[in-house]
C-alpha cells in the first residue's frame, strides 16, 4: 500500500508547527502567549456555540492558527480552551500539533459517533481506549503494526473515575474512518464482530500523535446515532448535547488540574 511506503519514522519533520505559528503571529500581529493548559476539540461545534451564545466563552487572542478559532471559558475555576468544527483525522492532528506548542498540556476530544455494537449500559459517552486505524494520518506517525491506544498513564488516572457510580462514560474500542459515507453493512458487521462499539473520524490519528510525541490526549465518543438509518436519529440531548458534554469535561477536570500537567 502506497500510504505505508516512504515513512521514515526515525527522522524528524522539516516542517514544524512552532515555525508555522511564528509566521502566523508575525502576519496577524499577535502576541506570543500561551493558550489554556486544558483544551477541548469540539468537532460538531455545538458546545462552542452554546458557550458563545450564552456569553460564557470569548475568543482567545493567543491562538495564531490560520485554520481555526479558539475560545476560552472557565469551568470549575479552570481556564479551558475550545476549538469548534475540527472534523477528521488530518485536521484534528494539524490543530493538535499546534495546540501543544502553544501551551496546551491536555487535549480532550469529544466527537459524535455512530453506534456499531450496542453497549450493555445506558451511558452516552464512550472513553475510547483503542481505535482501529482505517484512516491515513496515523500511518505518518506510527508503523502499520502498532495499535492506536490511549496512553497507559492517562488510562490509569481515568480508571479512578470509571470506578465511580456517577461516572458518565465507559471504556470502548472505536473504528476511525476517513470516509463516513462508505460504511458498508459488511464492514460494520466485521467491526461489530471485533467488539467495536462505535465509528468516528479522529481518535486513531490523535492517539498516534499522542504516543509519538508523548502528548496527553483523551478521546471520547458521544454515541448519538445509528448512521441515520432511521428517522429521528442524531438526537444529542439538551442544547444539542452541550450540557452533557460540559458535565463530562467538568468530571475530568477534577483529576487534571493544570498544575498537575507536566510540560512536554
Amino acid at each position: 500500500m502506497e500510504i505505508q511506503l516512504n515513512k521514515y519514522y526515525s527522522e524528524p519533520s522539516i516542517f514544524l508547527p512552532e515555525n508555522l505559528l511564528r509566521e502566523a503571529r508575525r502576519q496577524k500581529n499577535k502576541k506570543d502567549c500561551n493558550v489554556p493548559a486544558i483544551c477541548v476539540l469540539d468537532p460538531d461545534g455545538d458546545l462552542a456555540n452554546f458557550l458563545i451564545n450564552n456569553k460564557q466563552a470569548i475568543k482567545n487572542e493567543c491562538w495564531a492558527c490560520y485554520h481555526s478559532s479558539l475560545y476560552a471559558f472557565e469551568l470549575d475555576g479552570v481556564q479551558t480552551g475550545i476549538i469548534p468544527c475540527i472534523v477528521g483525522s488530518s485536521y484534528a492532528v494539524l490543530v493538535a500539533e499546534q495546540l501543544f506548542v502553544s501551551g496546551c498540556r491536555l487535549l480532550i476530544s469529544v466527537t459524535s459517533a455512530g453506534i456499531i455494537g450496542q453497549p450493555d449500559n445506558s451511558k452516552r459517552f464512550a472513553l475510547i481506549t483503542q481505535a482501529v486505524r482505517d484512516e491515513g494520518t496515523s500511518y505518518h506517525y506510527l508503523p502499520p503494526d502498532r495499535p492506536s491506544v490511549l496512553k497507559t498513564d492517562l488510562l490509569l488516572k481515568v480508571n479512578r473515575l470509571l470506578r465511580q457510580d456517577k461516572c458518565p462514560f465507559f471504556e470502548a474500542s472505536s473504528w476511525t474512518t476517513d470516509a463516513p459515507y462508505r460504511e458498508t453493512q459488511t464492514a460494520i458487521n466485521n467491526m461489530k464482530a471485533k467488539g467495536i462499539v462505535c465509528v468516528e473520524m479522529e481518535a486513531a490519528a490523535l492517539y498516534a500523535l499522542s504516543e509519538v510525541k508523548n502528548y496527553d490526549i483523551i478521546c471520547f465518543a458521544h454515541l448519538t446515532n445509528s448512521m441515520a438509518q432511521s428517522e429521528g436519529d442524531f438526537e444529542k440531548g439538551e442544547e444539542f448535547g452541550s450540557i452533557d458534554t460540559l458535565n463530562l469535561v467538568s468530571y475530568l477536570i477534577g483529576i487534571f488540574k493544570p498544575g498537575s500537567l507536566t510540560n512536554k
